[in-house]
């Protein structure tokens, strides 16, 4: 007779075959996607909408940001322990339970009546996103086993929708956050959210694999948990908080230390767990460490550099947010197309060559783009909105790959996990950091007798400059972090 264990094993191991049997593989990757297509879009729906929201509840300028910094605080804060909690509880049960729980808080945010209720609803659905994206990429990784060659092929495609779809859904956000809040108010961006969350939630039942525990010890580390979602939680807020408070302030210097000290002792708690939430084994892997930066570098070059044109299209080009939110187009379709082609590339370049191509695209696109003057939309984003776009979708490709590629399958959600901390880190910090370098070219402008329309528009073009420095450093990190082609060959 099969031990228990034994036979959760086997069911485990059967599932994606199972999947493949019944042709659901390709239900079950559409289902991700559409999941995944809703967290990245909810980042930005909001943003379009905040304006009339503002106006309609009363928000003051300073508790207005809050509506975006509670949603990225508890994201960013709880990937790690969500990562993990998907291979200690069942991936499956913590992908339903997320998107109920994101579907609960969508619908009172419709029905809220104070800036207090939409800040308490956005952290909850920051919460949510933190516990379903890297449960969805470590299912998506259990659907799509990379053990043959036709697996990692296969394995590759899916990322490549599942990474045109997380690099669309931003863009997509501000044109449906404009539709919407045009047509139907504010309460709409979140009210679009609830049967998408529902409807996958019940779909996740037939077309995902049951999967329960990959651990088989579930001795849960609470102090480990404790101190890493403190600590990351400590960092996002001091990074958000850095523009308002200054980085030379007590505020921000205080929390950014506290955070490193939060951090510090998660890794000793780690060390001496028998069964810790984060194995620090994992960081000895050589691809990971590479992975994890530039999945955290060109985030902190391309949300920024969005957030930035946007803010250039309406304040200084006059655009309303639905034309601003068409204005991104060119740059969603473009890493749209790359990601889902750049599976042809990577056997041809490696993780490395692939990556660094992705990143100088990135660098050129940005770069470029720092050239805005007041002059039309097709002379000074078109171009660059392409070139970064390619960029963008190639590296968030071949950075994934490279992320869970060494990653066992009682890994998978801590990868998944890890990676997706690196990319809300990277754009918290890239965000702070331009912002306040955005700032600092504005006021210089400002000083020198220009108008005001000047002297934003310098402002974004130095913050745009600092995009394309930070996409080069990506650059260097691929290039002597990353393994060849030949090391892709050989599976190291």
């Amino acid at each position: 007779m099969t031990a228990p264990t034994d036979q959760r094993a086997l069911a485990r191991d059967a599932a994606p075959s199972a999947l493949a049997a019944g042709g659901n593989r390709r239900a079950a990757l559409i289902l991700l996607v559409a999941v995944q297509f809703m967290l990245v879009l909810d980042s930005t729906i909001v943003a379009v909408a905040m304006p009339s929201l503002g106006t309609d509840l009363g928000f003051s300028q300073a508790s207005l940001s809050w509506v975006t910094n509670a949603y990225v605080l508890l994201f960013g804060g709880f990937l790690m322990l969500g990562g993990r909690l998907a291979d200690l509880t069942g991936r499956r049960k913590l992908f339903i339970l997320s998107l109920v729980l994101f579907a609960v808080a969508s619908a009172v945010g419709g029905l809220a009546s104070s800036p207090a209720m939409v800040i308490i609803v956005r952290a909850v659905q920051g919460l949510a996103s933190a516990l379903a994206a890297p449960a969805a990429l470590s299912l998506l990784m259990t659907v799509f086993p990379d053990d043959t060659a036709q697996g990692k092929t296969e394995r590759n495609k899916a990322l490549g929708v599942y990474g045109a779809v997380s690099g669309a859904g931003g863009a997509a956000g501000m044109i449906l956050g404009g539709v919407l809040t045009d047509w139907f108010g504010w309460q709409a961006v979140f009210y679009v959210n609830v049967p998408i969350a529902l409807i996958a939630a019940a779909l996740a039942v037939k077309f995902l694999p049951a999967g329960e525990s990959t651990v088989e010890e579930k001795r849960f580390d609470l102090g480990g948990a404790l101190f890493v979602t403190a600590g990351l939680g400590l960092l996002v807020f001091s990074l958000v908080d850095a523009d308002k408070a200054g980085w030379g302030s007590a505020r921000t210097l205080g929390g950014i230390a506290g955070a490193l000290v939060l951090l510090a002792l998660f890794l000793v708690v780690e060390s001496k767990h028998s069964q810790p939430l984060i194995p620090l084994g994992i960081f000895r892997r050589k691809v990971l460490p590479g992975a994890n930066l530039v999945g955290g570098l060109i985030p902190m070059a391309m949300i920024p550099a969005i957030f930035f044109l946007t803010l250039y299209t309406q304040i200084v080009q006059g655009y309303s947010p639905l034309r601003s939110g068409l204005a991104l187009v060119p740059l969603a379709l473009a890493v749209v197309l790359a990601a889902t082609n750049v599976g042809r590339v990577l056997p041809l370049l490696g993780l490395k060559g692939t990556t660094m191509l992705g990143t100088l695209l990135v660098a050129g696109g940005t770069f470029w783009a720092s050239g805005i003057n007041g002059g039309g939309f097709w002379l000074e984003q078109f171009g660059p909105e392409i070139l970064a776009g390619l960029g963008g979708g190639t590296v968030w490709v071949s950075a994934t790959v490279a992320a869970t590629s060494s990653a066992s399958e009682e890994e998978a959600g801590l990868a998944s996990g890890l990676f997706n901390t690196s990319n809300q880190i990277g754009a918290a910090l890239g965000l702070a950091v331009l912002a306040t370098v955005a700032a600092a070219g504005t006021t210089s402008s400002t000083k020198s007798g220009h108008a005001v329309n000047t002297a934003l528009t310098a402002g974004y073009s130095n913050a745009l400059v600092g995009a394309a420095i930070i996409a080069v450093v990506a650059t260097l990190a691929a290039a002597f972090m990353l393994p060849g082609k030949s090391a892709m060959r050989s599976g190291s």
